[in-house]
């Protein structure tokens, strides 16, 4: 599995504390240094069942410093896969990729489910 995190971000902190506490094994990657790509979102988006915009952190100020509550709804979703690829701090966090499941946030009752 893959871990996208932001290392000060508290839901990440606790998304890597169960995953640790239930002993899975994963890799970290930092999602502002590594942000991903338009294809892995292209295909994290499909394998999720999640509209592009659940993938916005829409509570960054990155989010709120571009407008972007007013400008998604007139972009499509190319233009907001591209804008997302743009920089790792506008995507949502944490992000678990797995072989069959893509995890957006961190509900533990879902990761439970899933992991």
């Amino acid at each position: 599995m893959t871990f996208l995190c932001y290392e000060r971000c508290g839901t990440c902190r606790k998304a890597k504390a169960w995953l640790e506490a239930k002993g899975k094994e994963y890799d970290l990657r930092p999602i502002k240094e590594q942000n991903p790509t338009a294809e892995e979102l292209r295909t994290w988006i499909a394998a999720s069942g999640l509209s592009v915009r659940k993938f916005f952190n829409t509570s960054g100020l990155l989010y709120k410093e571009l407008q972007l509550k007013d400008k998604l709804p007139g972009m499509t979703e190319e233009e907001m896969i591209a804008l997302l690829a743009s920089d790792g701090m506008l995507v949502k966090r944490p992000i678990l990729v797995g072989d069959d499941f893509v995890l957006v946030g961190f509900k533990e009752a879902e990761w439970e489910a899933k992991v």
